[in-house]
């Protein structure tokens, strides 16, 4: 069984789950969840989070929202871009995260060299810049595979999530959040999808502080939720 915990919905609190820090008080009402793993959900309004804990000092978190907007302090932080093979920017969470970042950020992308034209991050490879005008201090760039064109998509999705894990520990990340790789325009089934993530997670996420899926779509939110379910039980 795990806590659930709700809060009075406020229109000043916004940030809420987002930024997971927050003081307890009467306004916070709790009860069990049953097969969660000690997994506590936070809520304000229509915005959850869902807690799990990978080791003693280490959780997963899954939220919905905004991944442009999330950050935890600024400076041990990062965000994960579903980028493209060329980095310079698309369509998706890779566009808003361009635009969010600025010029900055292309600039920035430009600058890493090519491994053959026009490719400067092959499929599940991951690279890392500064995260410019966003909140959080750096951005992992890394492509997923096309569902449909990629002869082993599971391995390349698994790759991308372990890169961008190893280029965020070199630099001494402490917290990390990221979209649901390959599955926006790239097909990638939902389901199939997280089975992939969260078993990542589940490997190397000790690493980290925090490891978050910010989630825009509330069928991907659902989904990453139960898989966490299943996958991180006792």
């Amino acid at each position: 069984m795990s806590l659930i915990f709700r809060s009075i919905p406020n229109p000043n609190l916004s940030n809420f789950a987002t930024k997971l820090r927050f003081p307890l008080s009467a306004t916070i009402l709790c009860r069990r969840m049953a097969g969660s793993n000690g997994a506590s959900t936070l809520s304000n309004g229509d915005n959850g989070s869902v807690r799990f804990p990978l080791s003693p000092s280490s959780s997963l978190v899954i939220q919905k929202g905004d991944i442009t907007e999330w950050s935890v302090d600024g400076s041990t932080d990062a965000i994960v871009n579903p980028a493209n093979e060329r980095m310079l920017g698309g369509g998706g969470a890779d566009g808003a995260i361009h635009a969010a970042a600025g010029r900055e950020l292309v600039q920035a992308c430009y600058a890493v060299p090519e491994v053959r034209p026009g490719v400067r991050c092959p499929t599940g490879e991951a690279r890392i810049t500064p995260g410019f005008r966003l909140p959080a201090s750096h951005v992992v760039h890394t492509v997923g595979p096309i569902y449909y064109s990629n002869s082993n998509p599971a391995a390349s999705l698994a790759s991308a999530y372990r890169n961008s894990l190893r280029v965020a520990k070199e630099k001494n990340i402490q917290y990390i959040a990221f979209p649901a790789i390959s599955c926006g325009v790239y097909g990638y089934p939902y389901d199939e999808a997280a089975t992939v993530a969260i078993s990542v997670i589940k490997e190397l996420g000790n690493d980290f502080k925090e490891v978050h899926f910010v989630l825009f779509s509330s069928d991907i939110y659902d989904v990453w939720v139960n898989k966490a379910n299943d996958l991180l039980k006792d």
